[in-house]
């Protein structure tokens, strides 16, 4: 019986190496960020066209305030929600093409 301590007994499994786990921990964040750019897409998308589809002036905010129904109507005011949707689609492209140069 000797006074120094003996090493912890190694469970049978090795673990999983470092490349290995970096691998699998940098597939949540590219595929969350794919998400983010098809989501981003998709609202551009949305807010670049339906502005100026005959259903905007039919929906419920516009007649909820009888007040602002002319301000609904103007073409400014469709315009600077298709531009939303015009920075929704650049930030999702941005998003995807950061997303491949990455993972050269």
């Amino acid at each position: 019986m000797s006074l120094t301590p003996e090493p912890a007994p190694t469970p049978a499994s090795t673990p999983a190496s470092p490349t290995e786990t970096r691998r699998s921990a940098s597939r949540t964040p590219r595929l969350l960020r794919l998400c983010f750019a098809i989501f981003t897409f998709e609202i551009g998308l949305f807010l670049t066209v339906f502005p100026w589809v005959e259903i905007w002036s039919t929906n419920y905010f516009s007649g909820w305030l009888p007040a602002l129904e002319h301000i609904w109507e103007d073409p400014y005011f469709r315009g600077a929600i298709t531009g939303l949707g015009l920075v929704n689609i650049y930030v999702a492209c941005a998003e995807v093409l950061r997303l491949f140069r990455r993972s050269d």
